[in-house]
């Protein structure tokens, strides 16, 4: 037995309320699933608690107005479609409404045709993205599964924009940001994109300076002769020789001792570097990008980082935002990580909820993108597919509920749990006569505590 397709939600928004039902009752004829909304309040209260394809919004409302309401959704429910309603069309007005994240405007008087075209064109752009999406994903896991950064944010175009331009050049790089960012996804489209632009066989080769003992570092980096240091019987090449023609990316910079920060300024200065034990510099030809999640100018003004190896990599730096600071790029975030561990998984996984996604957007993502990569990849562990819902996400996530007993008033308290309890033995036994039995209380005495409680 085949399932009729959902039809698509439409929220109007409109105080007038002629045009209000009108538009209401043609959408209804053409097949969508309308409610409708006088106040700007409203509609954003309505568009939080379900998900709508389409929001028609007049510019002015009572209250919150048009363009607010546009703002809210921008950021609460980007996935849904804003079109704006004005009776004042003005080019500066659809430039506004276009920068503030409108997807099209009506001018009044409205003509339902109009309505209409716009509407189904605004779907099948939707469809038109989605499938690009699905086949992205499928040549990623037809080729190699190519970690990319994700966001459409101005941030975040501003970050393409400025690797874009670095990628091709052999300047040494500094990834500014928190943990979690996305610091080396970046790194890596980096030099693939130099790659690109000038193919050669050279690896991309990651460390991070934090996670390996001092005394071990340097080894790491330039490697050592034979006889160097006990135990090493033969040569060792570091990842400045093995990394070829490619990229080093050195994580955590700031953590590297002072003793290395010399060698490792000869390094991007004279592109040699000295094996451990050994008499002679070894020429290198890879380029350094780094990254770090502190603030390098007081580690300068501190004594702990070299002033001159920061002038090296301060040449172009790159700033990811925080997560918190571009919420509009989760869904897409979403939508990679999801597919990512639902094809590694082998789980079928389509997408989330409506009420799952807004969680997401307010939840403050103190470990950025690394925290939602880990809270969907558990989804798909424990979910069921093919929605993530909200049960399925951390216990962080997922709004807690209130404690009955959060009072300091001692009788308030054992009320509020005499209430609970009889509650619960009414569930158990609908029959009042029997439930005051087993409570042990009398009949009229059940029915005057339940009467208390309204």
């Amino acid at each position: 037995m085949t399932t009729e397709p959902e039809r698509p939600a439409i929220l109007v928004v409109d105080d007038e309320p002629v045009i209000r039902d009108t538009l209401a009752e043609y959408l209804t004829l053409e097949g969508f699933a309308v409610r409708v909304a006088a106040t700007g309040e409203d509609a954003v209260t309505q568009a939080q608690a379900r998900h709508f394809d389409v929001v028609l919004c007049d510019v002015n409302l009572p209250g919150v107005d048009g363009l607010e309401v546009l703002e809210r959704l921008s950021k609460r429910c980007p996935e849904t479609f804003v079109i704006l309603i004005t009776a004042y069309a003005t080019v500066e007005t659809a430039v506004e409404a276009f920068q503030r994240g409108a997807h099209d405007y009506l001018m009044k008087p409205v003509l339902l045709k109009d309505v209409l075209v716009k509407i189904r064109r605004l779907l099948k752009t939707r469809e038109l993205f989605r499938e690009n999406q699905w086949l992205r994903r499928e040549l990623a896991r037809d080729t190699e599964c190519v970690e990319v950064v994700v966001g459409r944010s101005p941030a975040m175009r501003a970050v393409y924009e400025l690797a874009r331009k670095v990628a091709p050049t052999p300047s040494t790089v500094l990834i500014l940001g928190e943990s979690g960012t996305g610091k080396e996804v970046l790194a890596r489209a980096i030099h693939r994109i130099a790659q690109e632009v000038k193919p050669t066989d050279g690896r991309f080769l990651a460390i991070n300076c934090a996670a390996i003992p001092h005394d071990l570092l340097e080894n790491q980096l330039f490697g050592h002769r034979k006889g160097a240091f006990t135990g090493a019987d033969q040569h060792s090449a570091g990842l400045f020789v093995h990394a070829g023609a490619g990229t080093v990316f050195l994580d955590e910079i700031g953590e590297l001792p002072l003793g290395t920060q010399a060698k490792l300024l000869r390094a991007i200065e004279q592109k040699e570097v000295f094996p451990v034990g050994a008499n002679e510099p070894v020429k290198v030809q890879a380029r350094i990008l780094a990254a770090t999640n502190k603030d390098l100018r007081a580690e300068v003004t501190a004594g702990r980082f070299r002033e001159d190896l920061f002038y090296r990599f301060n040449v172009v730096s790159v700033s990811l935002p925080p997560l918190r600071e571009r919420r509009e790029d989760i869904p897409d975030l979403v939508d990679d990580l999801l597919a990512k561990h639902a094809r590694a998984m082998g789980r079928k996984f389509t997408g989330v909820s409506h009420e799952a996604l807004q969680l997401l957007l307010a939840h403050p993502w103190k470990g950025n993108v690394r925290e939602l990569d880990n809270a969907l990849q558990r989804a798909v562990i424990l979910g069921d597919g093919p929605l993530v819902l909200p049960g399925d996400l951390p216990p962080d996530i997922r709004p807690q509920p209130a404690d009955p007993f959060a009072v300091d008033d001692l009788s308030c308290a054992v009320h509020r749990f005499e209430r609970l309890h009889i509650e619960r033995i009414l569930r158990l036994t609908p029959d009042k006569r029997e439930a005051a039995r087993r409570l042990g209380i009398g009949l009229s005495s059940l029915y005057r505590k339940l009467g208390e409680g309204e």
